[in-house]
């Protein structure tokens, strides 16, 4: 008896652990999430939001410039500039993620107006289709510029878009018929189910990075980018490799057939993109 009795001490001291270890994690995640959360909602209320862009390069001729991507931006307490992957998923199911993708959007048609050659992406969650400060935003923005839909590109994560598929693919037939062009953003990294894919009509696929990243090196990679770059051609997609950082990546991926590149390779984001020093250039000329 005094045998089983340790045997029962033995057992339920690791599953006390084992409990105790997993609320202090919870606890540890709730606080940070709260810090986050906070960090976005002052950057909101005192305006501390903004693009920073990155150049899409032509595959084949990986000097020139495809389109750029305008990336969102908080700043935090310190001034600090924040990259979106620090507090996108923590704030994505929020309003405070609406309300980023509403900035997102009209700080990248605001630059569109401005700079009258410029192409650009702005990312969005499939949540904001039916925000309607965010549809009001993109109306406006179109109706001050006839040129700014065929410059404007939406990129939607697969993930997002396969939360509500029926409705992105009709959000998306209407718009592009005012010639807005649609990218499916992080390709490979979630779940699409093809017989969605079918109906989806994107002009564009983005690969996601942890494809790319390594590929010259990586057969396995380049067999499964290989097929991406067969269905982009079977549906009329543009496609982009994310997160190319080496010469010898960017020669592999444009072999395979990739047509633009993305990555710190060319260029890392900037809140200062080319256009804007041109113009500081200019006002101090």
């Amino acid at each position: 008896m005094g045998q089983d009795h340790g045997t029962e001490a033995e057992v339920a001291k690791p599953a006390a652990d084992e409990h105790a270890a997993r609320n202090a994690l919870d606890h540890a995640v709730k606080t940070r999430d709260a810090s986050v959360m906070d960090m976005v909602r002052r950057s909101i209320q005192h305006r501390q939001v903004m693009l920073a862009f990155q150049p899409v390069m032509q595959a084949q001729t990986q000097g020139r410039v495809a389109f750029y991507e305008g990336l969102i931006r908080v700043l935090d307490e310190t001034g600090r500039i924040i990259p979106a992957t620090d507090f996108i998923d923590t704030v994505e199911d929020t309003e405070y993620g609406r309300m980023l993708d509403c900035i997102a959007l009209e700080k990248g048609l605001a630059e569109l107006g401005r700079v009258h050659g410029l192409r650009l992406s702005i990312n969005m969650s499939a949540r904001s289709i039916g925000y309607k400060k965010w549809m009001r935003t993109l109306h406006r923005g179109l109706d001050q510029d006839p040129t700014i839909a065929e410059r404007l590109i939406l990129e939607i994560t697969e993930s997002s878009a396969m939360l509500v598929p029926e409705l992105v693919v009709s959000f998306m037939d209407d718009l592009q018929r005012r010639g807005i062009s649609f990218a499916i953003d992080d390709f490979g990294a979630g779940y699409t189910a093809l017989r969605h894919f079918k109906d989806f009509r994107f002009d564009v696929l983005k690969i996601d990075g942890q494809f790319c990243q390594g590929i010259a090196t990586d057969p396995d990679n380049q067999v499964l980018v290989g097929a991406m770059v067969k269905i982009a051609e079977q549906f009329d997609m543009f496609t982009v490799a994310e997160m190319v950082e080496s010469h010898e990546d960017a020669d592999c991926l444009a072999a395979l057939g990739i047509d633009c590149l993305q990555g710190y390779l060319f260029a890392a984001p900037s809140v200062r993109p080319p256009w804007r020093r041109e113009d500081a250039a200019r006002r101090v000329g």
